[in-house]
């Protein structure tokens, strides 16, 4: 419970500070369309890829290629917006405005760090997914896979705030990573219940969020096909109205839990780097954590 509260005490101070600057909530609703655009788009080559060289060694090798390069890019996608939610962040906490021109500049300046750092996270995911796709059920398929699992689990977390020092600092992935394992070191049981409670609580409401949207859909696309009476034409209609429901519902809950994951972890990042500063210059005085971490942190 104490991993919820937080969770939910967090949630409503980041999104009372989105409600007062929109521009918080602008890239995260980029990275869903531009990432949409990407997944249509590069599915493209994949599927003729599939038709051209068929089930043969070469071809296996050009899909398995490009498959891996649309990770590759999705991911670049994915922190380029991130990386801008986290300084609109960043300058909204330090300057009472997250301006899109700055954010903008700044993925612009970290351009080449964001690439690596979308490198390293596709082969983590490419590991993971060769793991996965082991069938064998013995000892060291077993370990793969949960070795696999855990390494996955572990890299997200610390690309969260592996991003926050790329762009609010200018660090390097290698650099990013040493100060992330300090942060990590020094301030565990609080990463750990917090992080918890976040990804609980955001889960729950993109749950519900997408029970709602399922249910609706449902009844609106169903309703329709009933009351048409074999009407193939007004089916259509129907299914179609119903999916766009759903999907819509679907895409509200993917910007719900991305800005609240990314705001947790850019104030976490924020004060961790606030008291690093502070005990540098030898103050000793407490260091007041950003608004949101701070309900966190008094949960």
């Amino acid at each position: 419970m104490e991993s919820f509260s937080r969770g939910w005490a967090f949630l409503k101070q980041a999104w009372s500070m989105a409600f007062k600057d929109k521009d918080l909530l602008k890239p995260s609703i980029y990275a869903l369309i531009v990432g949409m655009v990407v997944s249509v788009l590069g599915i493209i080559p994949i599927i003729l890829a599939f038709f051209i060289f068929g089930d043969t060694q070469f071809g296996n090798v050009v899909t398995f290629g490009l498959g891996a390069l649309l990770v590759f890019i999705q991911f670049v996608v994915t922190y380029i917006f991130s990386g801008m939610t986290v300084y609109l962040i960043f300058g909204y906490l330090s300057e009472g405005d997250g301006r899109m021109d700055k954010a903008w500049a700044i993925v612009r300046r970290d351009f080449f760090d964001i690439l690596t750092l979308a490198a390293v996270s596709t082969v983590v995911n490419l590991l993971r997914n060769a793991a996965r796709r082991n069938r064998r059920n013995n000892l060291a398929a077993n370990l793969a896979r949960s070795a696999a699992g855990l390494l996955e689990t572990l890299w997200t977390e610390a690309a969260y705030l592996v991003l926050p020092a790329m762009v609010i600092d200018d660090l390097n992935l290698k650099d990013s990573l040493q100060r992330v394992w300090k942060i990590t070191r020094e301030n565990l049981l609080l990463i750990g219940i917090s992080t918890v409670g976040v990804r609980f609580v955001t889960g729950l409401i993109g749950f519900v969020f997408g029970a709602i949207g399922f249910v609706i859909a449902f009844a609106i696309g169903g309703g329709l096909a009933y009351v048409s009476g074999g009407e193939m034409a007004i089916s259509i209609i129907g299914i179609v109205i119903g999916a766009l429901i759903f999907f819509t519902f679907v895409m509200v809950a993917s910007v719900f839990s991305s800005y609240t994951n990314t705001a947790y972890h850019a104030c976490l990042y924020i004060w961790a780097r606030d008291v690093e500063k502070a005990a540098a210059e030898g103050k000793t005085a407490q260091v007041a954590a950003p608004a949101p971490l701070a309900a966190v942190l008094n949960s």
